[in-house]
């Protein structure tokens, strides 16, 4: 198969402030496959975004230098083709009516479901799981 033929690895980036979940949802989307890079902090991953190709967003909403809305705003207008999926650990209606306004594609309240947010991932990134569970 040429290059050409082969698609190019979907790459997805993790920012949340929070090291252990961090950790957990790398581990999680390697394991079904996905290039993971990994930001603990927005700065990094905005300077990264501004000279990468991202397929897709992790986000956590809050954190602690900068929220995961202006974030979000942020990446809409850096990369507008990059698809976002939220995570928090904080239910807030309005938060994720914002979210969706800007263009999420995905919301999760932590914890969340493994399967549920594998099954979301491979929507946003328009691939077919690649794994045997049943999603409901």
């Amino acid at each position: 198969m040429s290059r050409a033929e082969s698609p190019a690895p979907k790459t997805i980036c993790l920012v949340d402030d929070d090291t252990s979940v961090l950790k957990a949802v790398a581990r999680l989307l390697t394991s079904a496959g996905w290039v993971v890079r990994a930001f603990s902090e927005a700065a990094p991953f905005l300077a990264y975004i501004s000279t990468n190709r991202v397929d897709l967003v992790v986000l956590d909403i809050w954190m602690k230098q900068i929220t995961g809305l202006e974030v979000l705003a942020r990446l809409c207008s850096l990369s507008p083709q990059t698809r976002i999926i939220i995570i928090t650990g904080r239910e807030d209606h309005a938060v994720k009516s914002i979210a969706t306004q800007i263009g999420a594609v995905g919301f999760f309240l932590k914890p969340f479901d493994d399967e549920k947010f594998l099954a979301a991932v491979h929507h946003a990134l328009g691939t077919s799981a690649g794994y045997k569970t049943k999603v409901s």
